[in-house]
């Protein structure tokens, strides 16, 4: 049995006349009622009474017809589903971020993709640049969003936006109420810093600009990104941040804009061989909408 045979089922069914059903169905009436025929032999039982004034339903053409209409049904449910899933519409999207756009830049982004796209499966992990590049590889995760450059022929990356760089210093240290800092003026400071192998690009990118300073940092503690913050505040050293971490205000920190604005990469990394159409709808998006700055101050 193929789907025609369901479908000339039905036009008979519904129209009761094998003429007027095979005018609906643009075909002769003879091979119309020789495929009724066929598919009456191979279920073995008949499905239409044929009358003068046309042809009515057997009981078991009544029971037929109800399961034949449910196909129908299934079958262009299938085809929205699949179309959905062609352009974007449905599916599932696994979203990589650092834990500092969760105060700046990603959530206009995220909001306007649900809005767009609200049957599409969106999940988020945070995860350092380093776990995100490791889980787009593994297939873990879509899109990551990661600092510095991403050096791998597997993966495809885009710059979102350019951070400027800040120091962070105690609120009562004596280079708190500069307007600006050089590098320079930071040398015999202690630093808190992440862990290179949480962002090495980045880590790297740091490092390459204090030694360009005449200086290579003397590194008193290392922590997570948002932790630094809470080091710094506690008076264990000064640390280079990027600018979306200005949105954590807080009374004991003072962020210094560095001399030269410097500035960082942000940008959204997926692996070159993923064509999935929710990634896809996804970075069309981010070019549109962008991820957004922070406020200038």
């Amino acid at each position: 049995m193929e789907l025609r045979h369901l479908r000339y089922f039905l036009a008979v069914a519904e129209e009761r006349h094998f003429g007027r059903a095979a005018q609906r169905l643009h075909m002769a009436q003879p091979p119309l009622s020789r495929q009724i025929q066929a598919l009456e032999r191979e279920m073995g039982f008949a499905l239409f009474q044929r009358t003068r004034r046309g042809a009515e339903l057997t009981p078991a053409g009544a029971s037929f017809l109800d399961g034949a209409r449910r196909v129908f049904l299934e079958t262009d449910r299938a085809v929205l589903d699949a179309r959905r899933a062609s352009t974007g519409e449905t599916g599932r999207l696994v979203v990589g971020y650092l834990a500092s756009l969760a105060y700046s830049g990603l959530t206009r982004l995220l909001r306007a993709y649900r809005e767009q796209w609200p049957l599409v499966e969106m999940q988020l992990r945070e995860l350092s640049p380093q776990d995100q590049l490791e889980a787009l590889k593994q297939g873990r995760i879509d899109v990551g969003f990661v600092r510095g450059p991403v050096d791998d022929p597997s993966l495809s990356s885009e710059r979102v936006r350019k951070e400027r760089l800040f120091i962070a210093l105690p609120s009562d240290h004596p280079l708190a109420t500069r307007a600006r800092l050089s590098l320079e003026n930071l040398a015999g400071e202690p630093f808190v810093t992440f862990p290179r192998a949480r962002a090495t690009a980045f880590f790297d990118s740091l490092m390459a600009l204090c030694r360009a300073a005449g200086f290579t940092p003397r590194i008193v503690q290392e922590a997570p990104q948002l932790d630094i913050v809470s080091l710094v505040a506690a008076g264990f050293g000064v640390a280079i941040l990027p600018e979306s971490l200005r949105e954590i205000a807080r009374p004991d920190i003072a962020l210094v804009p560095l001399a030269g604005a410097p500035t960082i990469d942000l940008l959204a990394a997926w692996i070159t061989s993923n064509g999935s159409p929710a990634l896809r709808a996804f970075l069309e998006l981010m070019r549109r909408v962008g991820v957004g700055r922070t406020a200038s101050r």
